[in-house]
């Protein structure tokens, strides 16, 4: 099976459906990027995560409003990702619910330290690259890796409400609109989450600490390091929570006790095979693109379904791991002080012979399906001659071609769209 195909396949599990969990819970899945729970309680409802977008929150509450007109009166966010808060308005309505999230609460949608600036532009960039933004649905942009590849956008970001109820303790019971809910903090992709244990029913709601793809140890949209080991240590509190059903923030919900454990177990055990590796290897002294090119999951892991490498990827993770941990130098002097972008290209073309002779190699490199050092070789190029045509189409068709050699689809849609804007 090919990479397209596989990733192809993998979009079964954003197929929009509204899936009853227990006679009073149902979860929305395949109507954006991540999932809706609705609790029906005494005289209202309970929201759990609102999306990325007001057309998508109003087409969730119409599927909704088929199975119950109750008044929306409480919403509880799992974490401070866009894509769990932008719907909270159209849920709302012209009512005024209680809206539950982590004390830790810390919205890349509301809450910019003016005192701390982040390159907002380049965020916005690299998000729009990562989730494929602008390319054709479904032969460009087949899925996120996270949720469906069509889905509405209108009214981006627009519908968050700011938190009305701050959760300060680790874990807490409390009665929402007669439904007893323990709600848990468990930091993961990040340290805001808060997961919701429906004790009832034996549902737990985990956020995005976990979702059937390899976990998004680091997104390459540009994030701060996530803890690895918070999260593996959280995967060890789900577990403790012996649930029937998993439902996630992103694919569908998993069903039976048995395979929850067992999910969740792999998470742990892959999360902690990747530092212990990383650790490993640093100690040996070698450095992140080493590790990132040799440590793999171990074969007990490798072949799982919900493991497999759609939305994060280890060699991001092993990356990520050795700058958020030590930080950008690689132990080796040489990288202490490197000559720039400019002056290093401008080198490797006179070894090369010149600049004929180099794109030469790279135009061959391409067309034998050695893309990535085609890649390499034309960054050089373009290093010392930004503007040349010849350089920047075959940069193109080289990206367009390891599009389709991944399955990831965050890769796949960066690579596209960085080719599109070409």
């Amino acid at each position: 099976m090919t990479p397209l195909e596989r990733l192809r396949n993998h979009s079964n599990e954003f197929r929009k459906e509204i899936i009853g969990l227990a006679s009073n819970v149902y979860g929305a899945v395949g109507f954006a990027a991540s999932n809706v729970y609705m609790i029906i309680a005494d005289g209202g409802v309970i929201i759990v995560d609102t999306t990325e977008s007001t057309k998508a929150a109003e087409n969730v509450l119409a599927a909704f409003r088929k199975i119950t007109a109750l008044p929306v009166r409480s919403i509880i966010y799992t974490h401070s990702h866009r894509d769990h808060i932008s719907g909270a308005e159209i849920f709302a309505g012209s009512g005024d619910p209680e809206i539950i999230a982590s004390h830790r609460f810390a919205s890349d949608l509301v809450a910019v330290d003016s005192k701390k600036p982040l390159p907002n532009k380049a965020l916005a960039d690299r998000t729009r690259r990562q989730f494929g933004i602008g390319l054709a649905f479904p032969d460009e942009r087949v899925n996120l890796g996270c949720g469906p590849g069509d889905r509405p956008l209108e009214g981006l970001g627009a519908g968050f409400m700011p938190p009305t109820t701050r959760v300060h303790e680790d874990r807490i019971n409390r009665n929402v609109c007669g439904v007893e809910l323990e709600l848990v903090h468990a930091p993961g992709e990040t340290p805001d989450h808060l997961v919701v244990w429906d004790d009832g029913n034996g549902i737990l709601i985990c956020g995005d600490n976990f979702y059937k793809s390899f976990p998004n140890l680091y997104a390459i949209r540009g994030t701060r390091y996530r803890d690895y080991d918070a999260w593996a240590d959280s995967l060890d509190l789900l577990l403790s929570f012996d649930a029937e059903i998993l439902a996630p923030g992103h694919s569908r919900p998993v069903v039976g006790a048995d395979k929850v454990r067992g999910v969740l177990t792999d998470y742990r055990d892959a999360i902690r095979h990747v530092v212990a590796e990383t650790v490993a290897g640093l100690d040996r002294g070698e450095g992140p693109d080493e590790l990132a090119d040799k440590i793999a999951l171990p074969a007990s892991l490798a072949d799982k379904p919900h493991l497999q490498e759609f939305y994060g990827k280890i060699s991001w993770s092993v990356r990520a791991y050795c700058a958020g941990t030590l930080g950008w130098f690689d132990g080796n002097p040489t990288n202490l002080d490197r000559l720039s972008p400019r002056q290093e290209a401008g080198r490797m073309i006179a070894l090369a012979g010149g600049e004929a002779a180099l794109f030469d190699t790279a135009l061959t490199a391409h067309r034998t399906g050695d893309h990535q050092w085609s890649l390499e070789l034309l960054d050089r190029l373009l290093c010392v001659d930004a503007e040349n045509t010849e350089y920047r189409l075959l940069k193109a068709a080289c990206l367009r071609a390891r599009a389709d050699e991944e399955i990831n689809a965050t890769a796949r849609n960066y690579y596209l769209v960085a080719a599109a804007e070409i």
